[in-house]
């Protein structure tokens, strides 16, 4: 099997593996919303925090009667893998991502990615692989295969916003705000904005309070990263992104953040990305408060949205509590992170 890496700058490969991407999803009747290409492509190069990326694929090698009824030619991609690598915390550890076009799976492509990426990853001094799967899809019967360890379990939620509607969206409003006298509310589009940096930066920190992987050592942030590893990157994703923070009055500074993106590929969806609060600051139904506004916004700003996606791990039982409170439900079986261990994969 010829294992090649992928230029990163090679749009028409890069195309090639997210139509693999797309493929595999459709064929385990995935809930969505995926990403588009325009977002594939951002996540690919980058990521979604700017670690260092590489990635490598397998393609068709000839054209069999299989080939020809799947409308397959010599030379498409049938499989890759994507290795992030974190260069700040978990130097120890490699991000995979790994596809098989389903017609072309058990013939031995998904173990000889997996054992390239581990060996790339072992290059590179990492010592772990960290990857998800959909609980009961081929991803996880094929992680349990090859000896890895489960993890984390994550929850995907989605909200119909028809369901919510404007006088339940009002009432929730009112409830929060019984609870965070002492807060006013301030929002911004695209990237953070240059007097928010620092406090944004102890908000994404503050992300590492909730449930994680207890041997991963949680993020810390500071300004230049936030300016750096999320504002210098939101043009590669083609997203609109909104953000909505409460301010606590006595102090000036930002208590919380939420932050919520909508991709015009696929404008009914919106996609919940963090939603945090300042350990200080909490107990003060905060969460509820900005996410209920946040929702409010996109009413005026997004008229077109019928849905919301959001993922909560299975152990953060305060988000999800804010989640249902609002209306979200769960959409599709959860995921779980799983962990190769190196020797035990490439021996």
């Amino acid at each position: 099997m010829q294992i090649e890496q992928i230029d990163l700058a090679d749009a028409a490969t890069v195309r090639a593996c997210h139509e693999v991407y797309v493929t595999a999803l459709r064929a385990e009747a995935a809930a969505g919303p995926w990403l588009s290409s325009r977002r594939f492509d951002g996540w690919f190069a980058v990521g979604w925090v700017g670690n260092p990326v590489e990635a490598w694929l397998v393609r068709a090698a000839d054209e069999t009667d299989a080939d020809e009824a799947s409308g397959m030619s010599r030379g498409a991609v049938t499989g890759w893998y994507r290795l992030e690598l974190p260069d700040r915390e978990n130097l120890d550890r490699a991000r995979l991502e790994l596809f098989v076009r389903p017609d072309r799976r058990r013939r031995g492509l998904g173990r000889g990615l997996l054992r390239h990426a581990a060996a790339r990853a072992a290059a590179h001094g990492r010592s772990l692989l960290n990857s998800a799967a959909q609980n009961g899809s081929p991803g996880e019967g094929f992680a349990r295969a090859m000896g890895a360890q489960a993890g984390l379990v994550d929850v995907q939620r989605m909200l119909e916003l028809a369901e919510l509607g404007a006088s339940g969206l009002a009432a929730l409003r009112r409830q929060a705000e019984q609870a965070t006298v002492g807060y006013s509310l301030v929002s911004w589009t695209g990237p953070v904005p240059d007097e928010f940096l620092g406090q944004a930066g102890a908000l994404f920190t503050a992300l590492g309070d909730a449930p994680h992987d207890p041997a991963a050592v949680p993020e810390i942030w500071d300004a230049q990263q936030v300016r750096e590893r999320v504002n210098d990157l939101l043009p590669r994703f083609g997203m609109r992104d909104y953000s909505l923070a409460a301010r606590h009055d006595a102090g000036g500074a930002l208590a919380a953040l939420t932050q919520m993106a909508v991709d015009p590929a696929d404008p009914g969806w919106g996609h919940q990305l963090i939603t945090a609060v300042i350990s200080k600051h909490r107990g003060h139904r905060l969460g509820l408060l900005v996410k209920t506004a946040m929702l409010e916004l996109l009413a005026t700003t997004e008229p077109q949205l019928e849905r919301i996606s959001t993922w909560n791990a299975e152990a953060n039982r305060h988000m999800i509590a804010v989640n249902q409170a609002i209306g979200y439900t769960v959409l599709g079986p959860p995921g779980t992170d799983w962990r190769f261990d190196l020797p035990a994969v490439l021996g």
